[in-house]
């Protein structure tokens, strides 16, 4: 039982972190003119334990953003995710997931994700490339992202499929992919009002 438990805390650890950088990135690269509205947004990510689906929050973030529609490829995107923020819905499984196995939050209390390039990928869609960094492991990934823009509300859609090895999240007996999965799926949808 303690073992499913710890397995379970750690893909939605590896989810919520992937999903929140993700999310966050697109966020960072898309919002320089909007005001995001936490209580409407949502970061998931989704891995499986046992071919089981599990998801988590992260509750915590900031950003520095910089994106003009009209220039699109002269933005930028520099966020920032509290790894201690991270909720799975019960307090011994948080404090699980800031762990040394997991986030390590003692030693890594943030990942991050600095934007690099942002190229339009036809319509109201993007594509944001940049580093991303959890447990002091950084990663090159391209988050496609969906824009749409609806009176004073703009909408962020998405979804990255990432490993949890190259980061190093879930370690000792957690790195067996057998019980959990090694890819995780970061969705997100940021709801923002214009300024």
């Amino acid at each position: 039982m303690r073992t499913t438990m710890k397995t379970t805390l750690y893909h939605s650890v590896q989810r919520v972190t992937l999903a929140g950088i993700a999310a966050f990135s697109l966020f960072g690269a898309s919002l320089a003119h909007a005001d995001v509205d936490t209580s409407k947004s949502s970061v998931i990510a989704t891995t499986k334990q046992m071919n089981v689906p599990v998801d988590g929050k992260f509750r915590k973030f900031s950003a520095q953003l910089n994106f003009d529609p009209a220039r699109p490829t002269a933005g930028s995107a520099n966020v920032s995710i509290d790894t201690g923020s991270y909720d799975l819905g019960a307090d011994d499984y948080n404090k699980q997931a800031q762990g040394k196995e997991w986030f390590d939050s003692a030693t890594f209390p943030a990942a991050t994700f600095v934007s690099s390039a942002i190229a339009p990928a036809g319509g109201n869609q993007y594509k944001i490339t940049g580093k991303l960094t959890i447990k002091g492991k950084s990663q090159t990934v391209v988050v496609p992202v969906t824009i749409a823009s609806q009176g004073t509300t703009q909408t962020f859609d998405g979804a990255l499929p990432i490993k949890r090895s190259q980061f190093d999240v879930g370690t000792g007996e957690w790195k067996d992919t057998s019980v959990v999965a090694d890819e995780v799926v970061i969705k997100f949808h940021i709801v923002a009002s214009k300024k």
